[in-house]
């Protein structure tokens, strides 16, 4: 080694200590504690009410959307919410533009094949809805009559399962959200609705005398958190929050404040 390189490697060492100690020292001790902050992306349909909506001053509010913090409070991790198109909810999550889909999804064999799910955490029917004038009464009276459901969701695979009562449709309109399904069955442009009960009867609750809903609908069904298949890790930091939620009754206390009962399972 070389008197020049010497030097030069003296010098370079004394700059950095210079460096280091213009910093005070608390800063210091912070810079070096400091790690990164994890942070879960939550996918959601921000017209889904209760779950997951836009309030008067258009801030997201929900059920879903008040579990989710909670849990991300549990998993002392930040939380992000970003609306998606509902209708293309898995190619979102498995693109990892989010990581979770969070949003009243409900648990099929289909969506199986391609997510994850955590352990049921609430249950829900397919309800349908007319107008409180309307003449049908059960799921009979469909026949020859528009319906309308939410493309993408459950109500949709529900109601093809029902081989008999779908072919007797005069037609099934798909559309991008429930309120718009719903706001057209008030004007009349639909004979009938079909979709998630907590958000049918959270929405007719706030129009009392203009909705029925029928006694029969297209089934139960369960709701869970849909994560990717490989990242089994946050799968079972999930499952073990949502059992933490259930147990410290959190969770019921959200349900309550949604629904004015205990659904959380």
């Amino acid at each position: 080694m070389t008197i020049f390189s010497s030097a030069r490697r003296l010098v370079l060492g004394l700059a950095a200590a210079a460096a280091l100690a213009s910093v005070p020292i608390a800063a210091q001790q912070a810079l070096a504690q400091q790690a990164p902050t994890q942070k879960i992306v939550v996918g959601l349909d921000d017209s889904f009410p209760p779950m997951g909506f836009r309030d008067d001053d258009h801030k997201l509010v929900g059920f879903d959307v008040d579990l989710a913090r909670a849990a991300a409070e549990q998993l002392d991790m930040e939380v992000e919410f970003k609306p998606i198109d509902w209708d293309a909810k898995e190619a979102e999550l498995n693109g990892k533009r989010v990581d979770v889909l969070w949003n009243g999804l409900t648990i099929t064999e289909q969506r199986k094949k391609n997510i994850a799910f955590t352990k049921p955490y609430m249950e829900n029917h397919q309800i349908v809805i007319v107008k409180d004038e309307s003449d049908i009464q059960d799921k009979a009276g469909l026949a020859g009559k528009t319906v309308g459901a939410q493309n993408g969701s459950s109500a949709i695979d529900a109601i093809e399962k029902d081989e008999k009562t779908a072919a007797s449709f005069k037609a099934l309109k798909k559309y991008g959200d429930n309120i718009t399904a719903l706001l057209d069955l008030e004007v009349g442009r639909l004979d009938a609705v079909v979709l998630d009960e907590v958000v049918g009867r959270y929405y007719t609750s706030k129009k009392p005398g203009k909705y029925r809903v029928l006694d029969q609908d297209f089934g139960a069904e369960e709701y869970g958190v849909g994560v990717r298949k490989d990242d089994t890790e946050l799968l079972q930091r999930l499952d073990q929050v949502l059992d933490a939620l259930k147990a410290s009754d959190t969770g019921a206390e959200i349900s309550e404040k949604w629904f004015g009962k205990n659904i959380f399972k």
